[in-house]
């Protein structure tokens, strides 16, 4: 039997996703009309034997992750269970803190899967893989190809061409490496707690030697920093040239969800895949219904004039209300958000129940990656660039109101704020 553990992360993470993550914690945010941890397990589901789900993170237990989870297990048939993390502990240091929970029932071999990367998770492939290569307590990292510089901002990984064993694994190196990159999505066996368990002694043991040295080091009661275990720089950089860690390089599409500009770019990679696997999802043009052009999800519940032009990429959630002549390309709309006649919403998220005025335009600048570089990733901008915001999509967080006929371009604006005037590369607190 087979199982899953979808890292989730906590709070403190996240940061990049503010004001989006103050409302719902950043794995449930609305993907192609879904919560991003739905993708994860939907493609875990259909693995064949797999009898459990796992959910590492810490976040407190709460009703909206409660609830999910409960409609999650309904829907495909399979046990989903959260196990909450005392601290964040790291990749490692959770799966190896919950190591009784994963192997009870004796599973024998188990997927890790980052919750912020978004995939057409080939796991059955990677299972495939894994029985054709190596022994089979081999560990399998899942790859994807990128470009010469964006390389640098992941875990590379350096393989042996005719065996695919990974020979080197370095974490986002300062100079060129490998332009094969680590996906964050892995095939593990029960072997390999063995090798987080000798990192978790080392750590013991340098901090019985060593109890004042580095910054946040004790807490009070030392421990809590030996069971903060990175697999990629602990495990992996140590697994590397042992004849124990492959690597399955997949061609399909791959991106992570670390910023909301990412969150759009990802929508989109995944509205593309519903044309194959979720046909149902995607509006059609029908009459007495909107204008619909590429790929666009729209709610049941939502209401939407027949004037209205909606899509390329554009996802809209729960009793959404959009008025005569709207435009709305590349972004999300958010539960209960109204878009007013003849309103104009480009390259942006509107957040839960905000409202746009009549004739306002709300326009942000895509992040995508280069369209001509077919191993180009979406760059996780950082938020200033030479003091000033760098131009990116447009968020309004929930509760937000624009009044009629304003410019909000390249903004954030931060929940509960009544506009009375147009922007322009701010952040409106």
């Amino acid at each position: 039997m087979l199982k899953a553990v979808i890292l989730i992360g906590g709070p403190q993470k996240g940061t990049r996703f503010r004001p989006l993550s103050f409302e719902v914690p950043k794995p449930l945010f609305p993907v192609a009309g879904v919560p991003m941890l739905q993708h994860h397990i939907e493609a875990c589901a259909k693995v064949p034997n797999m009898k459990e789900i796992l959910l590492i993170g810490f976040y407190q237990s709460n009703e909206e992750l409660t609830r999910f989870m409960i409609s999650a297990q309904q829907e495909f048939k399979i046990s989903i269970r959260y196990l909450q993390e005392y601290a964040a502990l790291g990749t490692g240091g959770g799966i190896y803190h919950f190591r009784d929970q994963i192997l009870s029932g004796g599973p024998e071999a188990f997927f890790i899967m980052n919750a912020d990367v978004c995939s057409e998770f080939p796991l059955c492939e990677m299972l495939h893989f894994q029985k054709e290569h190596g022994d089979p307590s081999s560990l399998v990292i899942l790859g994807t190809t990128a470009n010469r510089k964006q390389s640098m901002n992941y875990g590379c990984i350096v393989e042996n061409q005719e065996t695919n064993e990974v020979l080197h694994y370095v974490e986002k190196p300062s100079t060129f490496v490998s332009d094969i990159i680590n996906c964050g999505i892995y095939l593990f066996t029960p072997e390999i707690f063995q090798h987080i368990g000798a990192v978790f002694q080392k750590n013991q043991q340098d901090m019985l030697l060593y109890p004042y040295e580095g910054d946040d080091l004790t807490n009070g009661n030392g421990w809590h920093r030996a069971e903060a275990i990175r697999l990629e720089q602990d495990i992996f950089t140590a697994l590397a040239g042992q004849g124990k860690l492959y690597v399955y390089k997949t061609p399909a599409f791959w991106s992570q969800i670390k910023s909301a500009g990412s969150a759009i770019y990802a929508s989109r990679l995944y509205l593309n895949q519903y044309h194959k696997t979720h046909k149902e999802r995607l509006a059609t043009n029908k009459d007495g219904g909107p204008r619909i052009s590429g790929n666009v999800y729209v709610h049941p519940t939502a209401n939407i004039d027949p004037t209205a032009v909606l899509g390329p990429n554009v996802s809209i959630g729960t009793g959404v209300t959009i008025g005569a002549g709207v435009r709305v390309r590349e972004s999300i709309i958010l539960h209960g958000a109204t878009l007013q006649d003849h309103s104009c919403v480009l390259n942006c998220i509107v957040g839960w129940d905000s409202s746009v005025g009549k004739w306002a335009r709300v326009e942000g600048t895509p992040s995508d990656p280069n369209p001509n570089d077919p191993y180009a990733k979406i760059d996780s901008e950082t938020l200033f660039r030479d003091g000033k915001l760098t131009p990116s999509i447009t968020i309004l967080g929930c509760n937000v109101t624009i009044p009629a006929e304003v410019i909000i371009l390249n903004s954030i604006v931060l929940p509960h704020k009544d506009l009375n005037r147009s922007f322009k590369n701010q952040i409106i607190l």
